[in-house]
């Protein structure tokens, strides 16, 4: 018997929403990367996002300046300017999410916006404060495109440890 073809679990399309609002979360952290650092890659791999998130097609040079922006996180010493290039490596990797039913494939959506909270958060006077305002600016950010994406992945499972913690957290926010 000739099994149903289905459909892919993520088009095109979908990557660009999930890219966009990737795009918007990490650009929200930048500029704590740039109060450190003259280094352009992490700003060049939000603008690689934010155009393949307008029509431009993935590219190699969409996937090299996010592999630049993950060696800017490393060269960094500071830890929130660490989180937010890491924040814009994953907005230009969110463009390349598989479309696999698999949990892990969760983790490439939301990593963007953890990343950039947590570099907006990290050493501000009131952590906790930052945190909680950020992470409700990254749900409200979210379009109904991306949150029914994420309904249709399969969900996170409670792990250990802050930042898994975090995407946990808006894993379950963007699914109400």
């Amino acid at each position: 018997m000739p099994q149903e073809a289905t459909r892919p679990l993520l088009t095109e399309d979908d990557l660009r929403h999930i890219t966009r609002w990737a795009a918007l979360s990490a650009g929200r952290a930048l500029p704590v990367f740039e109060a450190v650092a003259a280094d352009p890659r992490p700003r060049q791999a939000i603008a690689a996002a934010r155009a393949f998130a307008e029509g431009a097609p993935r590219s190699t040079a969409l996937r090299k300046v996010g592999w630049g922006a993950q060696a800017a996180a490393r060269e960094i010493g500071d830890p929130a300017a660490r989180a937010a290039a890491r924040a814009a490596s994953a907005a230009a990797g969110a463009a390349y999410t598989h479309p696999i039913e698999t949990p892990h494939q969760i983790n490439h959506v939301l990593a963007p916006a953890a990343y950039a909270i947590q570099a907006l958060a990290s050493g501000a006077d009131d952590e906790a404060a930052v945190m909680e305002k950020e992470v409700s600016l990254a749900i409200a950010a979210a379009s109904p495109e991306l949150r029914q994406i994420v309904r249709t992945m399969p969900g996170r499972k409670p792990s250990k440890g802050d930042f898994h913690a975090l995407l946990y957290r808006l894993d379950v926010a963007l699914r109400r």
